[in-house]
């Protein structure tokens, strides 16, 4: 599918930065405007092309209430407030989800797959690769392809058959971009995909191309479940 394009509306500027950063690491968002003025915010939306609206609720000029009131539901809306009894005053307006601030990544993360998945075509498949960015260039890595995923310190590993990729990400945020059908977290730092598995024991598991991966106690139960 094409990328969602998103929309910020928040009279904080540092807010509208923090979300600004967040969208532009996602492969399938793409930031279109984003603004500290419910109006100009407006104006533009009912003249352009958008998808999703990251909207603050409390705001001077309009509140993100009055602001989906006005526009209906021609389009779809993630709320952001620092006051959650605002929660479900929001999702009578059919809203997506709302993010309490400060907005840790996870948490985002989490709201905007549930946004692709309203986005995503009834009937289309899983998605088959992702974006990654190491070395500075944004790299496509289909997922057949991903032997496992490895936690290393601030960053991860993201290892192929021919090529590691070294991404500024925490392994939990990866488990969450990954396909829980084909990849399951075994360790406190891996993640492996179950399809390139060659044999498994209670401590370890090897993989195709002879590697072994540690299994984590607390994780074996699961990887024993998962493999039957």
């Amino acid at each position: 599918m094409n990328k969602i394009k998103c929309v910020i509306v928040d009279d904080e500027p540092l807010a509208i930065s923090l979300l600004e950063s967040y969208v532009n690491k996602v492969p399938f968002l793409e930031l279109v405007f984003s603004t500290e003025n419910p109006i100009e915010a407006m104006e533009y939306v009912q003249n352009n092309a958008s998808d999703l609206i990251f909207l603050d609720i409390q705001m001077p000029e309009l509140t993100g209430i009055n602001f989906m009131k006005i526009l209906g539901d021609r389009k779809k809306y993630i709320l952001t407030t620092a006051y959650s009894e605002y929660a479900l005053e929001g999702y009578d307006h059919h809203i997506i989800d709302y993010l309490l601030k400060p907005v840790p990544f996870e948490r985002f993360y989490k709201s905007v797959l549930k946004a692709q998945e309203r986005f995503m075509p009834a009937g289309s498949a899983e998605p088959t690769h992702f974006f990654v960015k190491s070395s500075g260039q944004q790299h496509r890595i289909n997922f057949k392809d991903i032997l496992y995923v490895e936690s290393i310190r601030d960053y991860v590993n993201v290892k192929t058959r021919e090529q590691e990729y070294i991404v500024l990400d925490t392994l939990k945020s990866m488990e969450q971009q990954l396909p829980e059908t084909s990849f399951l977290r075994i360790h406190k730092s891996f993640i492996v995909n179950l399809n390139q598995i060659k044999n498994v024991t209670t401590r370890k598991i090897m993989l195709i191309t002879e590697q072994e991966i540690p299994v984590g106690e607390s994780y074996r139960m699961h990887l024993l479940t998962r493999i039957k």
